[in-house]
């Protein structure tokens, strides 16, 4: 029997200290039985079921606001109590972040003080940090060693470009076909530029678009490239792609790093191993899972392996497939978890958490609303279900929540046609400044699909309503990327002829609108003309001779200003703002500390070692302290940051058709390869793989694709009018941008159709002018 490496067990004996003698107090007295049915009988449909539940798979269906932490919460400290769990043998408990892990373990941790009971009979973790401690507790087994390396979004990246270019070198045929496109004339300029386009944006995309499905969907390369045979096109999508995909596995294992994925491969590896498997099983008493619509195959493998105890799988599951808001860039399809309801169901063992008292009744009228209109629309047309048939029903009266299904703040319920964007703003604006004013307690929210529209309201609400409090949580981000900005205009300045660093550049100065919006690949094909061009050369367009004489001066600052000064200057071309200057101040004064020597070189190295690490944290110009949810206070944040909370006021402007439900589109400078994208083809036909389904050819992918992304928007909407406890306040302006990059550009617009829906259901909440 392989033996186990004794660190292995820290997970599992997070309070080692308490004594194994302890068991003999997890005897269930008559005053704690009483508690205990106490809690139980507190608890709502769905929750109830958890805390009855005593073995075997069950399923829970829950729609937001049901308070599935604190119904798990309860459950799992009367699962301990109940079946006397120890450091020995646990209940497991999985959800999805670090933080969401946090708030469950004090939950229960609070429960088990009142009962008097110690600490280990329970771990929360993530999947990840369990597959983690599994992975490393038998290195021989999972392939993880003690110099493996987990590697950084950063690291990762590099390894998808080293990867690309080593297939480029590897299948010149292939590759030649790429470039070829659908017609091709021929002509040495145009084939730089497909050359450029492939090299830094097709192939990267479909690179990480297929490492990420098909390693969470348990597919090796070999299986890609054997589907590929068995559906062939003009292309060879997924012969490429398990190229790709080979080359990526190859160059993480040259240097001994891992993925997230890689570890749960890793786990599953170790828990194949008979022996070592029953070394697992033998500590858990049951598995507990948060968040399931969001797990991968892989993920949902796992658990399964480690929940089964004598021929019976002890598993819970708790998700709602109506906020699965991740599948279009993760596998996370909501099938998969919907597949486990319907079989639960079938057994006798599906639950559904349908009360929720977040919201005001009007509010939760107008989310199950869209949630049936979206249903009946996509049956119409003969697509795939968004929703899961599931309406949320408000709480009894008697129910322990505060303020439960509070009172609405006037209607609770506004539908805004404004003239254009900038009128929404101001009529947000007008409305927020009127509720915080009288009710300063109260919190508030916009949420937007895209951090372009995040920056406009929040730049339009600075300048119209000052004495508005505002948090734009996308300036955060923002400031957090400064490191990686200021590495590539330094790595451009080093490598001014090098076409991938003068593309970089472009890319951030056209972000930071420095640059006006064109054709990056079309000029960076050629730097020298570009930096430098002669008499002979053809004359650069208006927008290309900007970015060229931008471009001029980064060059020249290399020049004439000492080194501890470019970074500085750096940001003040990009025209960073106040607290992005204050993270740039910071960043120069720990490269000044670091750097020895006065060399381009050796800034470069220190900077990439910094950014590789993702340990430099952005200077904060607010309290951290419930940053994002704080009483008095607009928090601008994006629809998919905005899931997990809520606010008493929320706003939703922009809801135009081109957003919500939206449609796929090809990048113009990728169009030579026809109407569609290798990366979103690919991840249509790896699905298709993954349930047995046939593979569908390149156009009915890109369809297939489409219809996915639309299913998930109405979704996202779903999460996103969810997150209001007393006011929901949506608005679709006539006139918009065409690209919220450029904000000004306004024209006519169409309303989400979502949105006419609503009108038509709802009349009396339209607000006039």
């Amino acid at each position: 029997m392989r033996r186990a490496v004794d660190r292995s067990n820290v997970l599992f004996q997070e309070w080692a200290d308490v004594a194994e003698s302890s068991q003999k107090t997890l005897i269930i007295d008559p005053e704690r039985d009483a508690l205990l049915q106490a809690w139980a009988n507190e608890l709502r449909p769905g929750q109830r079921e958890i805390a009855d539940w005593t073995g075997g798979r069950l399923a829970v269906s829950a729609v937001p606001g049901a308070g599935k932490s604190t119904g798990m919460a309860v459950a799992a400290a009367i699962t301990i109590a109940r079946q006397g769990l120890h450091t020995k043998r646990q209940l497991i408990l999985v959800t999805f972040t670090r933080s969401a892990a946090a708030n469950l373990k004090s939950k229960i941790r609070d429960r088990l003080k009142v009962l008097n009971l110690p600490m280990g009979g329970f771990l929360v973790t993530t999947l990840h940090g369990l597959a983690w401690s599994i992975a490393r507790s038998y290195p021989d087994l999972s392939g993880i060693t003690d110099d493996t390396i987990l590697s950084t979004a950063s690291q990762s990246h590099r390894l998808i470009r080293g990867a690309v270019e080593q297939w480029i070198t590897e299948h010149p045929g292939l590759y030649g076909r790429l470039v070829d496109g659908m017609t091709f004339d021929g002509e040495e300029t145009e084939r730089l530029r497909r050359q450029s386009v492939l090299r830094t944006e097709v192939l990267p995309a479909l690179a990480m678009t297929v490492v990420q499905e098909a390693k969470k969907s348990g597919l090796k390369p070999e299986d890609l490239r054997s589907a590929g045979l068995d559906c062939p096109d003009d292309y060879a999508v997924l012969t490429i792609a398990a190229g790709l995909y080979e080359e990526y596995q190859r160059q993480l294992r040259s240097r001994n790093w891992m993925d997230y994925d890689e570890m749960i491969l890793g786990a599953l590896r170790v828990l194949q191993d008979s022996s070592a498997c029953e070394h697992w099983r033998s500590q858990v008493f049951a598995v507990f899972e948060d968040e399931a619509q969001d797990s991968s195959p892989l993920q949902t493998q796992l658990l399964e392996i480690l929940a089964l105890q004598d021929g019976v799988q002890n598993l819970i599951r708790v998700g709602d497939p109506n906020q699965a808001i991740n599948s279009t860039f993760t596998p996370a399809d909501p099938v998969f978890f919907r597949s486990f309801c319907e079989v639960c169901d079938s057994e006798g063992a599906l639950a559904e958490m349908t009360q929720a008292g977040r919201s005001s009744a009007v509010i939760l009228d107008a989310a199950n609303y869209v949630l049936n209109w979206a249903n009946a629309t996509q049956r119409k047309l003969g697509k795939e279900l968004p929703f899961r048939s599931q309406m949320i029903e408000a709480v009894p009266a008697d129910d322990p929540q505060p303020e439960a299904n509070p009172e609405p703040e006037a209607s609770g319920f506004e539908i805004h046609r404004p003239g254009d964007t900038y009128e929404s703003v101001a009529r947000m604006g007008d409305r927020m400044l009127q509720l915080l004013t009288a009710q300063p307690d109260r919190s508030a929210a916009v949420l937007v699909r895209t951090n372009d529209q995040g920056r406009f309201v929040a730049s339009e609400l600075h300048r119209l309503y000052p004495t508005l409090s505002i948090f734009e949580v996308g300036e955060q981000e923002r400031r957090s990327h400064i490191p990686a900005e200021m590495l590539a205009l330094l790595q451009f300045c080093d490598r001014p002829h090098s076409p991938d660093a003068l593309k970089a550049a472009l890319k951030i100065l056209l972000t930071h609108k420095r640059i006006p919006a064109q054709d990056l690949n079309a000029i960076a094909i050629s730097p020298e003309q570009f930096l430098y061009p002669s008499t002979l050369d053809p004359e650069l367009s208006p927008e290309a001779q900007v970015a060229s004489r931008i471009c001029r001066s980064l060059l020249k600052s290399r020049i004439e200003l000492p080194l501890y000064q470019i970074i500085p200057f750096f940001a003040y071309t990009l025209d960073y703002d106040q607290a992005e200057l204050a993270t740039t101040d910071k960043l120069t004064e720990r490269l000044s500390q670091q750097l020895q020597e006065q060399s381009l070189g050796q800034l470069i190295t220190i900077l990439s070692e910094i950014v590789s690490s993702e340990q430099f944290e952005p200077v904060m110009m607010e309290s951290s302290e419930n940053l994002y949810t704080r009483s008095g206070v607009v928090t601008i944040i994006t629809m998919h940051k905005a899931k997990g909370l809520d606010w008493d006021f929320v706003f939703i402007p922009f809801l135009h058709e081109s957003m919500i439900p939206g449609k796929l589109y090809v990048p113009r400078p990728a169009e030579f390869l026809g109407p569609f994208t290798l990366s979103e083809v690919a991840r249509a036909q790896i699905r298709a793989q993954v349930h047995g389904k046939v593979l569908p050819d390149l156009l009915t992918a890109w369809a297939r694709a489409e219809e996915l992304k639309q299913a998930e928007e109405y979704r996202l909407l779903y999460v996103a009018m969810t997150r209001a406890k007393r006011l929901l306040w949506l608005s679709a302006a006539k006139r918009a941008p065409f690209a919220w990059s450029k904000p000004e550009g306004l024209g006519d617009r169409t309303p989400s159709p979502v949105i006419s829906a609503l009108i038509k259901q709802f009349p009396d909440r339209v607000v006039a002018p």
